[in-house]
């Protein structure tokens, strides 16, 4: 069970760095982006396709398809900013599942539901700690993680961007009032968590299953992350990434529960959900 957990670092790493996406859309633009992994799903399938139909150069279908995932997340919030700017965050947020079922039934129709011929652009170990071997992309995806959130919180602590950021995320209305130019930094935040989400996609896609829903809806195990930091805390939404890869690593390698590791995720969900009104839930009962 520690080798399996170990070895569930690797998705860990990619439930954090997609938890940390969710965290700042979630404090910086007011929205819960369902589609977060979804965007990154349809950059990497188009990537594939130009690598493996269109005869690109690996390196360049890569570098083209992470910006096409930055791209239409751009895009998602150009729409969102404009027409939804006074929107509450429900509603927001709604929108983004229909963008989410939208890139799924789009990769159906141009790449088919089959998984794609992925390369992998790391392979091979990285070390062995008591001969439990760590792959190079347990390293990388959870070196992303903690970096990327480290990296957020120093631009939105100690500078002028993320100080404005944060005016933008409070008072989006008396920010803007104030020259502080909305639809600007949105698309920003937008576009960095685009390119974040379809770059660490691209790295770990051949390393499980990679089906376009199977990857859209990796925004699931990572709304349960971000959930335990209440889309807020950052260095929570990491710690929640790590701990639920490791525990489905574990239950994996025990047959009669590696059945119950596909439902955590949802678990996860429910009890944070249940333990944040606690409150009011045991007001109720009493």
């Amino acid at each position: 069970m520690v080798q399996g957990a170990l070895a569930g670092l690797a998705a860990g790493g990619l439930y954090a760095v997609l938890a940390v996406c969710l965290t700042l859309m979630s404090r910086l633009v007011r929205v819960v982006n369902f589609a977060q992994a979804a965007t990154g799903m349809f950059g990497s399938y188009v990537g594939v396709a130009l690598s493996v139909h269109g005869g690109l150069p690996e390196w360049l279908a890569v570098v083209l398809g992470v910006l096409l995932g930055g791209l239409l997340s751009v895009l998602i919030g150009w729409v969102v900013s404009t027409w939804l700017a006074e929107a509450g965050t429900g509603t927001r947020s709604a929108v983004t599942v229909a963008v989410l079922l939208l890139l799924i039934s789009l990769s159906f129709i141009l790449f088919g539901n089959k998984p794609q011929p992925f390369q992998a652009l790391l392979a091979g170990p990285a070390f062995t700690v008591g001969g439990v071997v760590i792959s190079q992309v347990t390293v990388v995806t959870v070196a992303l993680a903690v970096v990327i959130a480290f990296a957020a919180r120093l631009i939105l602590t100690k500078t002028p961007v993320g100080i404005s950021l944060r005016a933008l995320s409070e008072r989006p209305t008396t920010a803007e009032l104030l020259g502080i130019p909305a639809k600007r930094l949105s698309a920003a935040v937008w576009g960095a968590t685009g390119l974040i989400s379809t770059v660490i996609i691209v790295i770990v896609a051949p390393s499980q299953s990679n089906d376009a829903t199977s990857l859209a809806m990796l925004v699931v195990p990572a709304a349960a992350a971000a959930l335990l930091g209440g889309f807020r805390r950052l260095d929570l939404a990491v710690v929640g990434g790590l701990v639920l890869g490791m525990l489905q690593g574990a239950l994996a390698q025990v047959d009669q529960l590696s059945v119950v590791r596909n439902f955590v995720p949802f678990l996860a969900i429910v009890g944070l959900l249940v333990w944040s009104q606690r409150k009011e839930v045991w007001d109720a009962a009493r």
